[in-house]
């Protein structure tokens, strides 16, 4: 089994008479990509900024590294929760050297230097920060998330602004960091980000947790099929009679139906022959990470 590096338990904050987060728990394991999903106000950066100690929780605990809430567990994570703050007039390899001064790194030079490379910064490094795009402040910011070689990244709305080009670059460069073993926790509301890029996910809906797993599991929870049979009326009759099975859209052309997890395509195959109806067309349908997140925000 992976190793657990961060345990949350029944994790809270209320604010006067705002419940922001509502007694939220998860694991995080070593090595996987996470995505924090849900729309803006669902809780995601109160969430991260209790984990990352800038806030209090009113109630619930988490720990790091089997370490607690200790001040040297933050040595071990990297962690972008804000917009990009750094000196406009100096340039990245001196904003990255008050970054590694505060962070009482000894020598950074060649530090500095592999993670400009890292997020192909280092043959813009000389330029001011102030001249950089959105992406490049980004990616900069990343790279200072880096500059200690932490064992866990922390990344509030990385591609929030970013045009098409600057998200691309982020989303590669993450799925390139979470490629090499280093666990990320990602927040985000851009669904089809999420679903690219993360193993695992925690969703949150105003404040409260309404899944906790793997991605593959979240998108295969509830299996689809497009189907259809000569004898329509009749294919409808005996779907209908299925408890099992839920008829979710009827067009001319084919049906849509949605399956307990415990029933097979061909198990549904099976029960409609035994009826006397042989389908023409049987095409299982996974579900978007959009369309199952809809559905669980209307819950």
């Amino acid at each position: 089994m992976s190793e657990i590096v961060l345990q949350v338990d029944n994790l809270s904050k209320k604010y006067k008479k705002v419940d922001a987060v509502k007694g939220v728990s998860f694991d995080i394991k070593k090595g996987n990509v996470y995505g924090l999903l849900g729309p803006n106000g669902s809780g995601k950066t109160t969430t991260l900024a209790m984990l990352m100690g800038i806030l209090h929780p009113t109630q619930g605990s988490f720990s790091w590294f089997g370490n607690g809430q200790e001040d040297r567990n933050r040595l071990r994570i990297g962690c972008l929760l804000e917009t990009p703050n750094f000196y406009p007039y100096l340039n990245a390899y001196d904003n990255l050297r008050v970054t590694a001064t505060i962070k009482n790194m000894q020598n950074p030079k060649a530090r500095i230097e592999e993670v400009l490379e890292y997020v192909d910064l280092k043959e813009r490094g000389k330029r001011t920060f102030r001249t950089y795009s959105l992406g490049m402040k980004q990616r900069l910011a990343v790279a200072a998330a880096l500059l200690s070689d932490p064992e866990v990244l922390v990344l509030d709305e990385p591609t929030n602004g970013l045009d098409p080009e600057g998200i691309a670059e982020m989303r590669e460069l993450i799925l390139k960091i979470g490629s090499e073993g280093k666990t990320i926790i990602l927040a985000s509301h851009i669904l089809d980000e999420v679903q690219k890029i993360c193993s695992h996910v925690v969703m949150l809906k105003q404040g409260e947790m309404v899944y906790n797993g793997s991605m593959s599991d979240l998108l295969l929870q509830r299996k689809s099929y497009r189907l259809m049979a000569d004898d329509r009326e009749k294919l409808l009759s005996v779907l209908g009679s299925l408890q099992q099975v839920k008829i979710l859209t009827n067009e001319p052309d084919s049906l849509m139906v949605e399956l307990d997890e415990n029933l097979t395509g061909a198990d549904l195959n099976r029960l409609v022959a035994e009826k006397g109806i042989y389908l023409s067309e049987l095409h299982a349908y996974q579900k978007s990470l959009e369309t199952i997140f809809l559905e669980r925000m209307k819950l």
